[in-house]
C-alpha cells in the first residue's frame, strides 16, 4: 500500500516526492526569464511572547514557533516566486535555547536553494535584548513548492548568487537536497 498521507493543501506524499526528485538547477542558471537575488525576497518578522505563547515550564511552546517558520518560509517563497506556495517539507528545526514571556522574538527568512519548482529557505529566530543584541534559539530549512490553482508544481525564478556567504549556502541547500532525494527514493 502506498503512502497517501496528504499535506494540509493536498498534496500527496507521492506527488512531493516527484517534485523532490525534479532535477536541480545549475548554479545561477534560470529556468524562467528571469533571476532574483537572495536579497529581493529575505524577510524579517518580530514577535513579543505572551501568556498565551507559553508551556507549561513557562518557555515559549515550540508549536507556536512552528508556526512562525512555516508562515515565515511561505512569506519568503511566495515573494521569490510570485506564486502560491505549499510546505513541502521541514528539513531540520534545531532548538538551540527557550525564550520567555516577554522576549522579543526576531524571525528572519531567506532563500537558500532553488530547483525547478522547489526553494529551499533558512529560517533563523533569535530573542532581542532591549539594547538589540540578539542570541540564536533556533535554525531551520524549509522546502516550500510553488503551485498553480490546481496544485500542480510550477517552475520558480533562478537565484543569483552575489557573495560568498550565498554561495556556501547555495552549496548546502544542493547537498540536503540531494539527501532529501535519497531519503524519498529508500523510503525515509
Amino acid at each position: 500500500m502506498k503512502n497517501t498521507f496528504c499535506y494540509n493543501n493536498g498534496i500527496s506524499t507521492e506527488k512531493v516526492r516527484k517534485i523532490m526528485q525534479d532535477k536541480t538547477k545549475v548554479m545561477n542558471a534560470s529556468h524562467s526569464d528571469t533571476e532574483k537575488r537572495v536579497q529581493d525576497s529575505k524577510t524579517e518578522q518580530v514577535y513579543i511572547i505572551r501568556s498565551q505563547h507559553i508551556n507549561p515550564q513557562g518557555r515559549l511552546f515550540g508549536g507556536y514557533l512552528m508556526q512562525w517558520i512555516d508562515e515565515m518560509a511561505g512569506i519568503v517563497s511566495r515573494r521569490h516566486s510570485g506564486k502560491m506556495v505549499t510546505t513541502a517539507s521541514i528539513d531540520n528545526l534545531n532548538f538551540k535555547a527557550g525564550a520567555y514571556q516577554d522576549d522579543m522574538v526576531v524571525l528572519i527568512g531567506r532563500l537558500t536553494y532553488v530547483g525547478r519548482t522547489s526553494m529551499e529557505i533558512r529560517v533563523d529566530t533569535y530573542v532581542e535584548d532591549y539594547k538589540g543584541n540578539r542570541r540564536s534559539i533556533n535554525r531551520a530549512y524549509i522546502v516550500m513548492v510553488a503551485v498553480d490553482e490546481n496544485g500542480n508544481p510550477v517552475e520558480v525564478p533562478g537565484l543569483k548568487i552575489e557573495s560568498e556567504s550565498e554561495r556556501a549556502e547555495w552549496l548546502g541547500g544542493k547537498k540536503r537536497y540531494e539527501l532529501r532525494r535519497k531519503r524519498g527514493i529508500e523510503g525515509f
